[in-house]
């Protein structure tokens, strides 16, 4: 474990499995105290922090759904009371409910865009009060290829991460001048529960790589924003996706 952000604090929503791991992992490595939350997955929770720990890291775990505004401010205060800062947020909490536009049920776009869309609001606006007292802090908001091109079946996952690269970009320009930093990570096909069923060999055929990404591989790059290393970058949305366009 290195030491570089040893006294920073990073908050990942949607930690219990997949990219959100992946992510807690290689933050604590990089020194970071690991807040973990998750939604219903407890036992998933508990092995991110078991890993993090196995990695000589430190953190927690939280339970609260992003969907819910006034848990979400509860947890951002707590954590701003006891440990005194967050330093990187990380919107990773994400759901899919695909079908044809045509045919989806108003309740399969309400979650999909409450989840994305709504919790990178009710997650970003209470920590980033936080950051501005301290005129420094880091915002990493977990998007999608679907964002950037036609995926037919999923309108609804497509418009929430759509709109979570614009709310980024637009919350970049607004808070650059106080030291935070906003971007986005939109990964292609990665090697996660949501293309358990997918037909993989087809999929191959779409990236230029012939293979499907790691969420170590997204991670990496998470972990490159929240460093100082990435510090003239913001505003941006990187994909990380075997060079699909």
């Amino acid at each position: 474990m290195t030491t570089e952000h040893e006294d920073k604090t990073a908050l990942i929503t949607g930690g219990s499995k997949g990219i959100g791991r992946a992510i807690c992992v290689e933050l604590a490595r990089a020194g970071m105290y690991t807040v973990i939350n998750y939604h219903g997955d407890q036992q998933g929770a508990e092995q991110t922090l078991a890993l993090v720990k196995e990695k000589g890291g430190r953190g927690e775990i939280y339970r609260f759904d992003v969907r819910d505004r006034q848990a979400a401010e509860r947890v951002v205060a707590d954590i701003g009371a006891r440990l005194g800062r967050i330093d990187v947020l990380v919107n990773n909490a994400g759901i899919i409910a695909d079908g044809l536009f045509m045919m989806m049920p108003p309740e399969n776009w309400q979650s999909v865009i409450d989840t994305s869309l709504n919790g990178f609001y009710n997650m970003t606006r209470p920590v980033l009060e936080l950051m501005v007292r301290r005129r420094r802090g880091v915002i990493v908001s977990i998007s999608s290829a679907s964002s950037l091109m036609a995926n037919r079946g999923q309108a609804n996952y497509a418009a929430a991460k759509a709109g979570l690269n614009a709310a980024s970009r637009s919350v970049a320009a607004e808070v650059a001048r106080l030291g935070i930093r906003v971007n986005v990570v939109a990964p292609g096909l990665i090697e996660t529960d949501m293309i358990r069923d997918a037909p993989r060999d087809q999929i191959k055929t779409l990236i230029p790589m012939a293979r499907i990404g790691r969420p170590e591989e997204v991670a990496g790059v998470v972990a490159f924003l929240c460093s100082d290393a990435a510090s003239y970058v913001t505003g941006q949305v990187i994909s990380v996706n075997g060079g699909m366009f």
